[in-house]
């Protein structure tokens, strides 16, 4: 290339870059004049200048709604989250995201920690990360429960501030509104949205629809509360407000709350943990066993050890179930999930929907209403249909592992016959090296007899000597040494032949599934009984409700049966009948919710309605309340007390019961059988010597 022609390259390049220069120039100067450098300003001034949590976690739940296993874990927080964050999509995603996290910080250590420990046994491993999701669940619902009490907690000096700007304005609605202007706490969200229905031009439309959505049953009363005094008015009641007299009563109702709840807390914090603890301890427990006492190897490689193994694992499995059912029983959350759970989807096959129909009872008959009655008493958000595709399923689960784990139980007893060292118990310390090793020559070499006869079921002992006196292995060995070898093989080759699917075992995964089939049944018995513990405190916050209602002008029987429905949970199904056929017949209908309930302090208060129905007004009805306020607050407490105290024993023992069995079972039987039965063979033995 001549040197022209590199100098018209560089002059050309040259006049490009100022053209390129120039145009920037032009172009900046312009966009100084426009609004493109505002909008830049506006942006300059909402970037976050350093690391922003608000910022990662809200990109963290764009992450997490795109992976297909954590998209179901973050919608069930976004379903229970959306409750308290109402209108708030912001906060809905950030702690929906927080909570998420938190939680697979702590699981992942776990699951890396569990197939370190376990990676040699890959049904332990499988079972353990299946208990590990169960964790995560746990993690979970007890995060969405801290900001549960944590709005609880804010409601409690909301409704302090209440009493102060009620004092100032005199009107409910202006009252609540001025509160409700904090926007760092989560109640102030709660507290507009009831300031909107108040004002609405149909309040008692939108209460209703508040009702549904309230994150707890105080903010619903606080809300009714607020509808009645602003269309009936206050009045006084001992030279106070009556409204803000009920506001202290749904306080200290809360108050209550917050004391069970943390006292429940504090029973059950590490309940879920010793119940599941048992699962991660197998392993390292087994191998501190066969390091220290190395007699006690074969029984846990073997069939035994297995045995015990699985009976730990099904244990803990029921002990963790049943520990949160029972702590869960304590909250005032309800679960409401109507959407379409898989039940419903697998419910929609046609093939599935008949086959499930065949085994639900017939609508209208004694085992349906049997059925329906304990799911409503159980609270349980699950229909008829749901509930008998959970019962099919777990059988059909329960029978597959069953067949799946007395495979591997023959399979684990065939390997231990071919690997284990042929010795006899050594009960002083186990083998040295060059013992170990003699053992497994001649374990080999018992092994290539087993191939050769395995599956032979009619084959002798003699069969077995006259091959081992032909084997190459014997040729230098006495006849009494060739018999021992005879029957050392014969005796192994009929443990092998034996290891085969059973009838009895057929029959022992059937049974095994019939117990699937009534687990879920058995489970809401469960949670019934556990409900029925809380009829006393169901009872008294009824009592606290009246005591409120009472004194409000215009109140009538029929709202306070409206209320107490509402707040209803044990009591729920009864009171709802009597609701609805209240018009036909009020003295009728409350006779029949009478003889519907068999709980004596609930008996005294419909009667008590009864009374206000036709002879007195209602503050006469229920004096008794008002004047001994102070000791049914009191009997609250002590009811909580034994409450907490008889939940607090069961879920010990429940929660126990998995670590006492590994203890006893997995460790200290195989010790002391083992050890005693290794004794007594050497104590014969030494015996027979000296004879």
């Amino acid at each position: 290339m001549s040197n022209n022609m590199i100098f018209i390259i560089m002059g050309v390049a040259g006049g490009l870059f100022a053209l390129i220069v120039l145009a920037y120039l032009i172009i900046s100067k312009k966009m100084k004049k426009s609004e493109y450098k505002q909008i830049q300003n506006l942006q300059r001034g909402t970037r976050a200048n350093k690391f922003s949590a608000e910022i990662l976690y809200q990109k963290l739940y764009i992450t997490y709604i795109k992976i297909p296993f954590i998209k179901r874990y973050i919608l069930k927080l976004r379903r229970r989250l959306e409750i308290i964050n109402i209108d708030d999509e912001y906060s809905t995603r950030r702690d929906a995201s927080k909570v998420l996290t938190r939680a697979l910080v702590v699981l992942l250590p776990i699951v890396l920690l569990t197939i370190i420990l376990t990676h040699t046994n890959y049904l332990l491993m499988f079972i353990v990360l299946i208990f590990e999701l169960f964790m995560t669940d746990t993690l979970i619902d007890g995060s969405v429960d801290k900001i549960d009490d944590k709005l609880l907690k804010e409601q409690i000096e909301f409704f302090s501030e209440i009493r102060h700007a009620y004092h100032e304005f005199n009107m409910v609605e202006e009252a609540i509104y001025q509160v409700s202007q904090d926007d760092e706490k989560d109640v102030s969200s709660q507290g507009e949205k009831i300031y909107e229905i108040l004002i609405s031009d149909d309040p008692e439309t939108e209460l209703e629809k508040y009702y549904d959505i309230a994150p707890n049953s105080y903010l619903k009363e606080f809300a009714g509360l607020s509808y009645l005094t602003k269309e009936f008015g206050d009045r006084k009641v001992d030279g106070a407000s009556l409204y803000l007299k009920n506001v202290d009563n749904i306080t200290q109702e809360m108050q209550l709350e917050i004391l069970k709840r943390d006292k429940l807390n504090y029973v059950f914090q590490s309940l879920s943990f010793i119940a599941i603890a048992p699962i991660l301890l197998l392993e390292p427990l087994k191998n501190w066993a066969i390091s220290n006492f190395s007699f006690v190897e074969s029984w846990y490689v073997g069939k035994p050890g297995t045995i015990v193994q699985i009976a730990i694992l099904v244990i803990t499995f029921i002990s963790y179930i049943l520990v949160r059912k029972l702590k869960d029983n304590g909250s005032t959350h309800k679960s409401s999930h109507t959407e379409n759970p898989w039940q419903e989807k697998i419910y929609k096959k046609p093939v599935i929907k008949k086959l499930v129909n065949l085994v639900i009872p017939k609508d209208g008959s004694k085992e349906y209403r049997k059925i329906q009655k304990l799911l409503k008493d159980a609270a349980s958000p699950l229909k008829i249909e749901w509930l008998y595709i959970n019962r099919i399923v777990a059988t059909i689960l329960v029978f597959m592992i069953s067949l799946v784990l007395f495979i591997q139980l023959h399979k684990v007893a065939i390997n231990y016959i071919y690997t284990e060292p042929t010795v006899d118990y050594d009960l002083i310390g186990g083998l040295s090296d060059r013992q170990k090793k003699q053992a497994m020559e001649i374990t080999e070499q018992d092994n290539t007899f087993l191939e050769r006869f395995k599956g032979d079921l009619d084959i002798t002992v003699e069969e077995v000597q006259e091959a081992v006196e032909k084997s190459e292995f014997y040729e230098e060995s006495t006849p009494d040494e060739i018999q021992i070898a005879a029957e050392r093989i014969h005796g192994k080759l009929k443990t092998i032949n034996s290891e085969y699917m059973q009838w009895f075992e057929f029959l022992l995964a059937f049974v095994f599934a019939i117990v699937g089939y009534m687990a879920p049944v058995w489970i809401l018995f469960f949670q019934q009984k556990m409900r029925e513990l809380e009829m006393e405190d169901e009872v008294m916050q009824f009592q606290t409700i009246i005591l409120m209602l009472m004194r409000i002008e215009r109140v009538n029987v029929e709202i306070i049966l409206e209320w107490l429905e509402r707040y209803s949970n044990i009591f729920y199904e009864p009171i709802t009948r009597c609701v609805n056929n209240y018009e036909s017949g009020p003295w009728e209908s409350l006779e029949d919710l009478k003889n519907d309930i068999t709980y004596e302090p609930l008996i005294r208060i419909v009667e008590s309605l009864q009374a206000a129905v036709e002879k007195i007004p209602i503050r006469d009805a229920f004096d008794e309340l008002d004047s001994e306020r102070d000791y049914y607050r009191e009997k609250r407490k002590e009811s909580n007390e034994r409450l907490i105290k008889r939940k607090g024993m069961i879920g010990k023992g429940i929660g126990f019961a998995p670590m006492i069995c590994m203890f006893v079972g997995y460790l200290i039987v195989p010790l002391v059988f083992i050890g005693l039965t290794s004794m007594s063979t050497s104590f014969s033995s030494m015996s027979s010597s000296n004879f």
